[in-house]
């Protein structure tokens, strides 16, 4: 076991105190013993020191942290919590690091630099927005963000708590959080409430600061901030409180300070024309502003302040005549300050001069009566019982009566602002709930100490109080839930000091009465507090003096003088001036002093409140109750007030540190910063933790540090808390050191740094083992060498002996072998020129013999063939002419049955009834017919094809019998080639011989040759050494001349450069007013949006017009009151049960009406037509009465049909809409509104429709049988009238018709009804069917939906891990069911698929069949046939690539290929099918020359596409896909406008097809300014995917196992915010690969994907490095090493994706360096010079960033020295790079779009059907 005295041994470092630096290092030169007097140090000089130990005064001095804890983010991450530990921790991080943030537990410490820090901008907001609070550096962005999303997420109000000294930074610290929230939670609508949060701190700073010895910015007042939220947590409102302003600052001012800024602004801005009527000089001329002798602020200008007062009243709604009002009432001031007021002889009266200017403005500023001010500010009025005195005064006394008019003046005026500062950021809309920032004075003590510091210390007592609770409670809540015991921690409680100054009879109460007393004294009341409180422990009595008395407050003891309590207490002023200023004339002055003045709007509170805001100063009710209740009274009230709110909300602590009183930029006084952190509770906060258990470790954590110390077999073991607990319990002996939690091991204070101690004298002992072995290591290798070495020597000695003998050896094998060789040749060569002149022998003869057997046998089959061939074609040609020869007696036969039944028919044809059935049968005759003769034509078609197959096989067996005769007729004298064989055998030897000899003749060539080769050699080599020298000498020059081109070419790449970057700003400010535009015209639709709206509120009352009041809510157009005048009973109806309710069907309403207006349009079309046609029928007259006057009756008789038809059906309709209109309307009144109603509804109409248009056919189909029938009777009733009076007869026949023949056709008729009825059934039966199916699948999801109703209750009833590991197998079972379910449906869309493409092979054939059959048919109809009949058809003309379309269907055209088009729709199609598809309508209105059809369609595209991208502006695949097809249209433009320049790579046909009549170069820079703005949305919305993704990706998970390091945690570690998703560098590349693929997929330029990806890597880039230079943790060697490693594998990515020519990875420039940067040496000036040569894409203060906060992981690695970082400046200083420590995450490359014509001709392009364009027609 391992006692307290152990750790002072030789080598560790302590503190011991210091009078000047408070704390001094030192370090221990001999081991401490219990129980010896001296510890022996030595300090850092070297000196040694003596240290006396005793234990009751002297203890033992405090340990020091290991170096590796020093500079940590959270002060409890320390192992020794103590004072010095702390100081030097601050001290180190303010002077070396630069870092004026620090944590200390909950609380934030704040440190004033005295200098502008470049770490406040958007982006670096940006970057702690949604980070968790440990996560990040430490920042008051961090402290609000915790806030924030504690707001959010725990639904409760949040507080920040902002305090410190005068000059310690604490507005300027609430300043930035309020513009966090301001920028982070901005509002929702326009009403910019966040711009008037913010305008409020220059008003506020204006009129409530002032400057001070301490502080040029000081407030002078407290103020509490409440920015209200509402649900979505957008800022709806704020209010502000105020506490205790310093109003005598007004009248007075010490050396060297100043009044409030606002005076001297207005004396600075007097020379402006609106100010001259304020009479204002300089403020050196005012007595008021020119006591502190110092009117002056150095680097402030009070004129410039001024006019950002002014905007800022602007922005809060403040009037210019109220503005000129507020400075006319400051300027009053000024001017009554001046007043002269002398002293008459008798001294007990006093008097004003009448020419006294001042007083004249004082009182023409404030529009009050200049005798009585004059006359009242010298004289004071009496009231008794009896009777009242007008009393003169003193000069004295009217000179404090006239002060204390001055200070009551600008206190009500400061009241007023604040009211109307309130009003301004009030709001109607619900608070949610709210963020407040309160920032309060803090402890003060001075030499001499008045009523203002007494109030301030008193205030700072209470807060102190509330943050001890809050603090020892946070402490108890972190044991309780780890489960780990507790004793109860002694901490500092102040309750008796607040007790002594507001319980009864205390300090407060005795004042008070003190006040009411007439002639009560300052000294009489500090008497009453000595006989009183002089027991009290926090209460002293000064041994100097009977009118001062001490105070022990928290801090520190506070002597206050007694002087002056009583008046600032009662803070009187005399009545009589008052009323002289309520009569003013002005309207504002009198409102300030008027009794009844409004109370300040209350800001409404959340529902996570408890209490009621309310402003601070409540309002008075009558004189004589304000003036008595005291200054004292109303500060406690106010003060209890603000602790009921903190104590109602989540407080956050902001500690400002003063680190001097010289305002010196980065200057540390330790005496001044200890007495601070004494003050403010730090040492406090860490007291208590470290009174507990400071250090915290999650059991991972503490495994992965110290493993080191593990034994493997504990190591073997799954359970790390196990062996987490063995291990402690090995190490440390004493349980009270240590507890195990439920997720943490807790510490006491110095345990983790004997951990560390224990873990580096392992690693300690290892590296000496290590150091060890390698050096054995280097010895045996050098030996090895050696050894090697004499071997290798040997070796080659035997080698060259053993070489020399096996040479000899070699020659003489060799010629044995050449001789053995050379013979064995010679005879193998003769064996085989015999045996192949035998083998061709035989080879010939057998082929002879083998071909004639095949020869003969091939002419049998030959002949047998033929004799098959001509025998078949022999019967074949009789069975034709036997069938030939019956079909002709059949067609005889029946044509002579067929005259006589025409013989009866024409004596039927006398009955109009026999006529109708002919009629009604004709059509069904027709089809029948035109069936039967498209059999007939497939049949001969058929046999056609198969008697041109037998005749092709007959010509190829033709040909192929006339090769093979040619063959044989060829080979026939092959007997004669043996002899042949023989020549050429003697021929090839007299070629061998000839080739003996010239061998020889070469081998003497080749000798020659060789000996002048040698010679040859040794010349070029002389040769060669010449040209050496020359060769160097010409490099040399060449070297010279490069260097002076390199330099001209550097010149001009930097021009070509500059001309580049000149037209990239060119574009990008372009693409930027573009962006603006898109902005400034989404925000124009909102408003119109909300005007809409606003109009169509529920409850509305339509008004009597001819227009909808549906009309603003809807696409369609207005409606007159004629076509809805029979549906004014259902609107009302719906009006009156409210549209709240009627909402859901209010869209079923619009579609009706519109079906409604379609059938009257269609009406009066068919009207207008119909009388048209009569015209022409009246017109022609009598001129073809044959032919023309049947054609046009039965048109005239269709087209009367049809509207009578269409007239009966729309009235239908109308009666139809009005029952439905009231269904509709009494089930909204019965409350069955939900979505699943409104489902079935909208089914139903959908059945509806196609109904409707199914009946419609029908329809049209009987109408044109009607038109026949009735045609053909009026054709017949002139004849019929002739027969019945003069009886004539037929020409053909004289026989009238039979009953029979009228019996059959009434039957036909009543068949045909029977016919159209049995359809309409079957229709009715499948409508039924399908609604029953539709009843069935409810009733199934509403059992689903119980069932996962009843499946949630039982996991709500489970364990957590229960719940968890439930809602995982659920998951799987639903995925893998859904993995089946879309297998399933992908094999029966692929079999589909198959089938339709099989069939539409059939169905083009049967097209072309068609087409070739058409004209014969064509020719043969007969000249009276009916124009209607539809089964006549025709060949359609050549395809040109146009669609041409109606005008009344141009919506209907947007509306499928843009408002309803999905992506997924046109997946299998060609790529950016829709663009094609309306470029073909537009080529089609450009050949007929409609202006107004372009004009129209593209503008109604282009407002399409834009409302489509609004809807889905967070969806990628949308996005991606209306950005390739609005590029594709852009292209198509240009590709066929027939400018030259963009047909270069066109084909002919596609020339063809150029636009002839219109330039559209207007549209195409619409479209171009269109795929900008597509471009920038597709850009935001990749960027909002992928920016959760990359800070985890990129540098917290481990892509290389096992390499980062852990170390001890701090609070901020263990803090309450929610730990967001992780995400794998695996994930961030499988999101890139999806994003690639779609838009690949979508047919996007690959140009234009390049710019995207480099885009994205730019943002990737910026996040990463931004992350890197915010946070502490992340800065070590493992990270550049896990940065370098995910680098690569984006280039990886990138080179996979054919994407590196892109300039994707030169965007990761920065962050490439910055991974170098953490893992390259950092000691040496070379390695400075190194660091600057290499980081050339970093600025200077990211390296220097960089270099401040890298931090080694463990004791072994070194931290960057504080001259080395210096040495980079010096280095650096010249660079004249950009000086913003962050990189804009913001900034946008100018995108590109290049010219990509399309290769794909528009008249091979394919609609799918599943568009449902049949109304387009191709021509």
């Amino acid at each position: 076991m391992m006692t307290e005295y152990e750790l002072y041994a030789k080598y560790t470092r302590v503190w011991i105190p210091d009078p000047d630096d408070v704390w001094k290092a030192a370090e221990i030169v001999k081991d401490y013993k219990e129980g010896d007097p001296v510890m022996y140090l030595k300090l850092e000089d070297e000196t040694t020191l003596d240290y006396p130990i005793n234990p009751k005064h002297n203890q033992l001095p405090f340990l020091r942290n290991p170096d590796i804890l020093v500079g940590e983010n959270d002060l409890t991450a320390l192992s020794y919590l103590h004072e010095p530990a702390v100081l030097h921790n601050l001290k180190v991080r303010f002077l070396e690091s630069n870092h004026i943030y620090t944590y200390c537990g909950i609380v934030l410490v704040a440190i004033n630099p005295y200098q502008q820090v470049p770490i406040y901008g958007e982006d670096v907001i940006y970057a702690y927005s949604g980070q968790n609070m440990g996560d990040m550096d430490p920042h008051i962005f961090a402290v609000a963000e915790e806030a924030y999303k504690q707001m959010a997420r725990d639904e409760k109000n949040q507080s920040i708590i902002v305090s410190g000294e005068s000059g310690a930074g604490k507005t300027v610290s609430a300043k930035y959080a309020m513009r966090y929230f301001a920028t982070v939670g901005g509002s929702a609508s326009d009403t910019n409430v966040e711009e008037k949060v913010l305008a409020s701190s220059p008003i506020m700073e204006a009129i409530g600061n002032a400057k001070t010895t301490r502080n040029d910015n000081s407030s002078r007042f407290g103020k509490y901030i409440q920015i209200g939220f509402d649900r979505r947590y957008h800022i709806i409102g704020a209010n502000m409180r105020t506490y205790l302003l310093e109003k005598s600052r007004v009248v007075f001012q010490a050396e060297d300070e100043r009044n409030y800024h606002i005076f001297y602004q207005l004396c600075a801005s007097a020379s402006l024309p609106e100010f001259k009527d304020l009479e204002l000089t300089s403020a050196e001329d005012f007595f008021y502003t020119s006591q502190g002798e110092n009117i002056f602020i150095e680097g402030v200008n009070d004129a410039e302040d001024l006019e950002k007062t002014r905007h800022a009243f602007m922005l809060l709604g403040v009037k210019e005549n109220h503005q000129m009002s507020i400075f006319k009432i400051i300027a009053s001031i000024l001017h009554l300050g001046n007043v002269d007021i002398r002293s008459e002889r008798d001294g007990d009266s006093c008097n004003i001069p009448k020419n006294d200017e001042h007083l004249n403005h004082f009182c023409d500023l404030l529009g009050v009566e200049h005798d009585q001010m004059e006359h009242w500010l010298c004289h004071r009025k009496l009231v008794t019982t009896a009777e009242t005195y007008v009393k003169t005064m003193s000069k004295q006394q009217a000179i404090n009566a006239r002060n204390a008019l001055a200070k009551h003046i600008y206190a009500e005026l400061f009241n007023w602002i604040v009211d109307h500062i309130n009003k301004a950021l009030y709001t109607t809309t619900k608070q949610h709930s709210f963020i407040g920032v309160l920032d309060i004075y803090g402890f003060e003590t001075f030499e001499f100490n008045s009523f203002e510091q007494f109030c301030i210390n008193y205030a700072n007592e209470k807060l102190q109080q509330q943050f001890n609770s809050h603090v020892f409670k946070l402490e108890q809540d972190e044991y309780m839930k780890e489960q780990i015991p507790w004793t109860l921690i002694d901490f500092y409680d102040n309750q008796p000091c607040i007790d002594l100054i507001e319980a009864k009879l205390g300090i407060l109460d005795l004042l008070d009465e003190e006040c009411k007393v007439p002639k009560g004294t300052d000294q009489n009341w500090a008497q009453k507090l000595y006989d009183r409180h002089s027991s009290s422990e926090h209460f002293q009595k000064p041994r100097m003096s009977n009118t001062s008395f001490i105070v022990v407050h928290f801090a520190d003891k506070v002597e206050y003088q007694s002087d002056g309590f009583l008046e600032k207490n009662r803070d009187t002023v005399y009545e009589e001036q008052i009323n002289i200023l309520k009569a003013s004339k002005f309207q504002l002055v009198a409102d300030l002093f008027h009794d009844g003045k409004e109370v300040p709007v209350p800001a409404p509170v959340g529902k996570g409140s408890r209490i009621n805001v309310r402003a601070a100063k409540p309002a008075p009710k009558t004189p004589n109750r304000e003036h008595r209740k005291t200054v004292g009274h109303q500060f406690r009230n106010s003060l209890q007030l603000l602790t009921e709110t903190l104590n109602a909300t989540t407080p956050h602590y902001v500690r400002c540190i003063k680190p001097n009183d010289e305002k010196l930029a980065f200057s540390f006084d330790s005496s001044r910063a200890v007495q601070q952190l004494r003050a403010c509770g730090v040492l406090e906060t860490i007291r208590i933790s470290a009174a507990g258990y400071p250090s915290r470790w999650t059991y991972p954590d503490f495994f992965n540090r110290y493993r080191v110390l593990m034994k493997k077999k504990d190591i073997s073991n799954s359970d790390k808390k196990l062996i987490c607990r063995n291990l402690l319990e090995t190490l440390i002996k004493d349980p009270d050191k240590f507890q195990f939690g439920k997720n943490k091991i807790f510490f006491r204070a110095g345990q983790v740094a004997y951990l560390e101690k224990l873990r580096a004298d392992k690693f300690r002992s290892a590296c000496i083992k290590i150091q060890k072995s390698v050096r054995g290591w280097l010895q045996r290798v050098k030996y090895r060498k050696i050894r090697k070495s004499a071997i290798t020597l040997q070796r080659y000695g035997r080698g060259y002996l053993a070489r020399r003998l096996a040479e000899d050896l070699r020659r003489t094998r060799a010629a044995v072998i050449f001789q053995k060789q050379y013979r064995m040749l010679r005879e193998r060569r003769a064996y085989l020129n015999v045996r192949h002149a035998v083998t061709t022998i035989q080879a010939f003869s057998r082929g002879m013999f083998t071909r004639r057997i095949y020869k003969e046998f091939l002419l049998h089959h030959k002949a047998t063939i033929i004799q098959k061939s001509v025998r078949g074609w022999m019967e074949r040609r009789k069975f034709r002419r036997a069938r030939n020869a019956a079909v002709i007696i059949q067609c005889g036969f029946r044509r002579l049955q067929a005259k006589k039944e025409l013989k009866q028919l024409k004596i039927e044809a006398r009955s109009a009834e026999h006529f109708k059935k002919l009629n009604i049968g004709m059509e069904n005759k027709i089809v029948q017919l035109q069936r039967k003769v498209d059999d007939q034509n497939k049949e001969y078609k058929a046999q056609n094809e198969l008697l041109t197959i037998a005749n092709n096989n007959y010509a190829t067996e033709v040909q192929k019998l006339q090769k093979e005769v040619q063959y044989f007729r060829d080979h026939k004298d092959d007997g004669n080639q043996l002899g042949t064989l023989q020549e050429e055998l003697e021929r090839l030897r007299a070629e061998l011989e000839s080739a003996h000899s010239q061998r020889k003749q070469l081998e003497e060539e080749y000798s020659t040759e060789k000996a002048s080769l040698r010679k040859r050699v040794e010349d070029l080599e002389k040769e060669n050494s010449l040209l050496k020298d020359e060769k160097e000498e010409m490099n040399q020059r060449i070297q010279n001349q490069s260097k002076n081109k390199e330099d001209q070419v550097s010149r001009v790449s930097v021009k070509e450069g500059q001309v580049q970057a000149e037209l990239n700003e060119e574009r990008l400010r372009y693409q930027n007013l573009v962006k603006e535009y898109s902005r400034l015209e989404q925000r124009y639709e909102n408003l119109q949006e909300e005007i809409s709206l606003a109009k169509f509120q529920p409850g509305h009352r339509r008004n009597p017009s001819n227009q909808s009041s549906l009309e603003s809510d809807s696409n369609y157009p207005s409606i007159s009151t004629s076509e809805v005048g029979d549906t004014e009973d259902t609107i009302q109806q719906v009006e009156e049960m409210g549209l709240e309710k009627a909402a859901m069907d209010i869209s079923l309403f619009m579609k009706l009406q519109k079906r409604v207006r379609e059938l009257e349009q269609e009406r009066r079309r068919l009207q207008t037509d119909l009388e048209k046609m009569e015209e022409l029928v009246n017109r022609k007259g009598n001129e073809n009465k044959n032919s023309a006057d049947q054609d046009s009756n039965g048109d005239s008789a269709y087209n009367s049909l049809k509207r009578q038809e269409l007239e009966s059906e729309n009235k239908k309709l109308k009666n139809d809409l009005n029952e439905l209109r009231k269904a509709i309307a009494e089930r909204a009144t019965n409350n069955n509104s939900s979505n699943e109603l409104q489902e079935s509804y909208n089914l139903l109409l959908n059945q509806l429709k196609g109904a409707n248009e199914e009946l419609e056919v029908r329809k049209e189909e009987v109408l044109i049988l009607r038109a026949q029938i009735v045609s053909s009777a009026q054709q017949k009733e002139p004849a019929k009238q002739i027969e019945t009076n003069t009886m004539p007869e037929w020409t053909n026949s004289k026989n009238e018709m039979s009953r029979d023949d009228a019996i059959k056709a009434y039957h036909g008729m009543c068949e045909s009804k029977k016919l159209l009825e049995a359809q309409l059934q079957t229709q009715s039966r499948q409508h039924e069917d399908e609604l029953e199916a539709l009843r069935t699948q409810n009733e199934v999801l509403k059992e689903d939906i119980e069932r996962k109703q009843e499946m949630l209750n039982q996991t709500l009833s489970l364990s957590p891990e229960a719940q968890v590991e439930f809602s995982i197998q659920q998951e799987i079972t639903r995925l893998t069911n859904e993995n089946l379910d879309l297998k399933e449906l992908v094999e029966k869309l692929e079999k589909n698929e198959r089938k339709l493409k099989k069939q539409l092979k059939i169905y083009m054939k049967k097209v072309q069949e068609l087409e070739v059959s058409q004209p014969s048919e064509k020719s043969q109809k007969r000249r009276h046939e009916l124009t209607r009949q539809v089964t006549v058809q025709r060949k359609e003309k050549d395809f040109e690539g146009m669609l041409e379309y109606c005008k009344e269907d141009e919506s209907l055209l947007v509306k499928s290929l843009v408002s309803d088009m999905k992506p997924q729709t046109v997946s299998a199609t060609v790529p950016c099918l829709p663009a094609y598809i309306l470029f073909m309508c537009i080529r089609h209105a450009d050949y007929i020359n409609d202006d107004q059809k372009v004009h129209s369609l593209l503008t109604s595209t282009i407002n399409a596409i834009k409302k489509v991208l609004k809807k889905q502006n967070d969806d990628f695949e949308t996005t991606s896909f209306w950005l390739a097809n609005t590029s594709r249209l852009l292209h198509c433009l240009k590709q066929y406008s027939g400018d030259e320049a963009f047909m270069t790579q066109n084909s002919a046909k596609q020339n063809e097809h150029c636009l002839k009549n219109f330039d559209l170069a207007e549209y195409r820079q619409v479209l171009s300014d269109l795929s900008i703005q597509i471009y920038q949305q597709l850009i935001k919305v990749a960027e909002g995917i992928m920016h959760p993704m990359i800070v985890s990706a990129m540098l917290e998970s481990e892509s290389i196992p096992s390499l980062a390091g852990v170390k001890p945690m701090g609070y901020r570690n263990r803090s309450s915010s929610m730990d967001g998703d992780t995400y794998s560098l695996d994930a961030l590349i499988i999101q890139l690969g999806n994003f690639h693929s779609t838009m690949c997929e979508h047919g996007l330029d690959p140009e234009i994907i390049q710019q995207v990806f480099k885009q994205l890597f730019y943002m990737i880039n910026a996040v990463t490095l931004n992350n890197l230079l915010l946070r502490k943790d992340v800065c070590s060697w493992s990270t550049g090493m896990q940065l370098r490693f995910n680098i690569s594998q984006m280039e990886e990515w990138l080179r996979s994706k054919n994407l590196q020519q892109s300039g994707a990875i030169s965007t990761m420039e920065p962050l490439i360096q910055a991974a170098q940067l953490l893992q390259v040496k950092k000691k040496t000036n070379e390695d400075a010079k190194a660091i600057c040569t290499m980081c050339t894409a970093l600025s200077t203060q990211q390296i220097v960033k960089i270099l401040n906060l890298y931090t080694p992981l463990n004791e072994f690695e070194e931290r960057v020295t504080v001259s080395f970082i210096r040495s980079i400046q010096g280095l650096l200083q010249d660079n004249t790079d950009s000086q913003q420590l962050l990189v804009d995450a913001k900034h946008t490359f100018p995108v590109l779009f290049p010219y990509t014509p399309s290769n794909l001709s528009l008249e091979t392009l394919h609609i799918p059907a599943s568009l449902s364009l049949d109304f387009l027609t191709r021509v």
